[in-house]
């Protein structure tokens, strides 16, 4: 199934805080991307999650404080490539690990990973992918099986077994993101990773289970899916789970406490949160 974005241009006077009250607000609401821009910010969401009265519950839109425009446009899978190169710009992790276009030059970091996103989503630009790699850098991933679920464009899978995680398996219902992460796997000459189309229910039916799992979701879909991330989690494994912001700690941990996980690690950056998780 390939997906059509609705893209909002949004142009924010101040651009802080507003841009971040705004992004935490429309993250609420369903949008799941967005894209710095000098004047604001772009946000995504997928067309069929999106209506024409989806920004009557932004509060902060009311507010006199700040003034805010927009403007929409939906986002053929087509013209995507054009879009982003427009803005994609090279990034670094930590001055460890960059993520660059094959446009980009090579910043010769020691973990270089070279993606083309297309309509996919997880390009490290996004505060949750930032902090996926920082939680993956910090960990031993050495003969490690792991899952990446909603894996996007793939990277957080490329990482890890840059990192010498194997077997991998990344999981993404959107066809045009199984289709690009096969792509970026490729591309990275990236030798023990298989792309499987699909939802939680790829793993209710193979029931592997892993050493590490990788949940950079939505909160709505991670709580609902929570029990089957669980099942295929090895006694002594290890959950990374982002997709979600610090006001929904308190949630996501007393959905985790049911199967006996707790916290062992929060990074934050911009309100998003992203945990480290174990029994």
């Amino acid at each position: 199934m390939r997906m059509v974005y609705i893209s909002y241009n949004f142009k924010v006077e101040p651009k802080e805080p507003a841009s971040e009250i705004l992004i935490a607000e429309l993250g609420y609401a369903g949008f799941e991307s967005f894209v710095d821009t000098e004047v604001g910010f772009q946000a995504f969401i997928q067309k069929e999650e999106w209506n024409e009265h989806i920004l009557d519950a932004i509060f902060v839109l009311n507010n006199d404080e700040f003034k805010i425009s927009y403007e929409i446009e939906e986002i053929a899978q087509a013209n995507w490539n054009s879009e982003w190169e427009k803005n994609f710009e090279a990034i670094q992790v930590d001055g460890i690990v960059s993520i660059r276009a094959p446009f980009h030059e090579d910043p010769k970091l020691q973990y270089d990973i070279v993606i083309e996103p297309k309509m996919s989503f997880g390009t490290g630009h996004h505060e949750t992918t930032h902090m996926m790699v920082q939680h993956l850098n910090a960990m031993d991933l050495t003969g490690k099986k792991t899952l990446d679920m909603g894996c996007g464009t793939g990277i957080l899978a490329i990482f890890a077994e840059m990192k010498g995680a194997q077997p991998i398996d990344a999981i993404d219902i959107d066809n045009w993101c199984y289709l690009n992460s096969i792509e970026n796997v490729d591309r990275n000459n990236a030798k023990h990773i298989t792309i499987w189309e699909g939802d939680a229910e790829v793993l209710r039916k193979r029931k592997e289970v892993y050493d590490v799992i990788i949940a950079n979701i939505n909160r709505n879909i991670l709580m609902s899916d929570m029990d089957t991330y669980v099942g295929c989690l090895e006694q002594s494994g290890t959950l990374l789970l982002s997709g979600f912001y610090k006001g929904d700690i308190p949630v996501i941990e007393s959905e985790i406490s049911k199967f006996d996980l707790k916290v062992e690690k929060v990074i934050e950056r911009n309100n998003w949160v992203a945990l480290k998780c174990r029994r």
